[in-house]
């Protein structure tokens, strides 16, 4: 199981700093920064720790079982925004 970062999320980068596993992306100082809505959560590197969790001032993280009904589309966001 992975974490998710949704639609609400307002990229303050607290939760890179938190995520030990570096799953969380795109860097501030990645080309496509600017242009991305939100951060997003590599569901393969991503250590199911939760510390990003904790970190977010924005509530935007789930565990990927608990998303709800409205966000469950966002799974396959943040996955697909890997497969590049």
């Amino acid at each position: 199981m992975a974490h998710v970062i949704t639609d609400t999320c307002k990229k303050d980068n607290l939760c890179l700093d938190a995520c030990p596993s570096e799953a969380i992306r795109p860097l501030k100082d990645e080309a496509n920064w600017e242009s991305v809505p939100q951060l997003y959560i590599n569901p393969d590197d991503c250590m199911d720790c939760g510390a990003c969790v904790v970190e977010c001032p924005t509530n935007s993280i789930y565990p990927s079982d608990e998303l709800p009904a409205s966000k469950a589309q966002f799974a396959e966001i943040n996955a697909k925004y890997f497969k590049k």
